[in-house]
This record gives structure tokens, C-alpha cells and sequence, in this order.
């Protein structure tokens, strides 16, 4: 057995450890990849809160948008935003998401690949796939330009 101190210690010890694990984690994110992190997290948060005019900020609003589903090629900001809303009309069909990044690779200054899973937890049934998407900066800001899902 531990004595009262030993386990005091030891505690502190498994503390540190931790707190030094997580430095080291987040140490070898970029800026780049925070902000991209930040705008993946708006998403989820708007989402969630059955907001998708919100979630939509996080794309580029062009023509030049592309998004690509199940149904095919959606072209256009204005196209994709109605695509979602026909799709996900109401808090049961929107359900939690929840993403998981597999991978943020740059391949610009200027633009960035992410590879990563999506999950919707609904009362009518789960539901989730991959998804890769082209970010590009543009004005300084990291936003959507192509999102295939599936």
C-alpha cells in the first residue's frame, strides 16, 4: 500500500503528465490548422443549434462552390444553403453532429486538405460518412470552397 503522501504525489505526478501531453499534442498545430479547427467547430455549434444559414457562413460565398452528395454535384453557395435546408428541414432530421478530423494537410499557403468523418445522433436514426474538403484563405479567412460528403 501507498502512504497518504506517496499517493498525494503520485496524483500530482499523473496530473503533470497529463497537462504535459496535452501541451505537446496541441504543439505541433499550426495557426493554420487551429483556424480550420475554429471554423470545423462553428459548424458543429450552428449546426446543433439548427442553425444553417450560420453553418453556411463557414463556405464561400461564390457560384464557385461545389459541393458533391449522394444526389451528385450541388454549384453555388446559394444552391448548396437550399440543398441543405430541403434536406434537413427540421431538428429531427438535423440531429447532434459531430466530426471527426482524420487529416489537415496543407497544400498552399493558401489552401488546405481535410479528410474526416461526420455523425448525425437523431431520434429517427444515426446517420454519418466521410467527407473531404478544399479549404482556401481568402481575405484571411479559411472557408469551404469544395465539401464532397458521403
Amino acid at each position: 500500500m501507498f502512504s497518504p503522501v506517496e499517493l498525494r504525489y503520485m496524483k500530482n505526478f499523473i496530473i503533470f503528465c497529463c497537462l504535459i501531453t496535452a501541451t505537446i499534442s496541441s504543439f505541433g498545430q499550426t495557426p493554420d490548422e487551429t483556424a480550420i479547427r475554429n471554423v470545423m467547430d462553428v459548424q458543429v455549434k450552428a449546426w446543433n443549434a439548427g442553425d444553417i444559414d450560420t453553418f453556411m457562413q463557414t463556405y464561400w460565398q461564390s457560384d464557385s462552390v461545389l459541393f458533391v452528395g449522394s444526389s451528385g454535384p450541388t454549384y453555388g453557395w446559394k444552391n448548396t444553403l437550399d440543398h441543405y435546408k430541403k434536406a434537413y428541414p427540421d431538428a429531427a432530421t438535423m440531429g447532434t453532429l459531430s466530426f471527426n478530423l482524420l487529416q489537415l494537410k496543407p497544400l498552399s499557403s493558401d489552401h488546405y486538405f481535410v479528410l474526416g468523418q461526420w455523425h448525425l445522433q437523431r431520434t429517427i436514426g444515426d446517420i454519418g460518412g466521410y467527407f473531404t474538403l478544399l479549404f482556401r484563405k481568402i481575405n484571411g479567412h479559411w472557408l469551404i470552397v469544395a465539401d464532397h460528403s458521403s
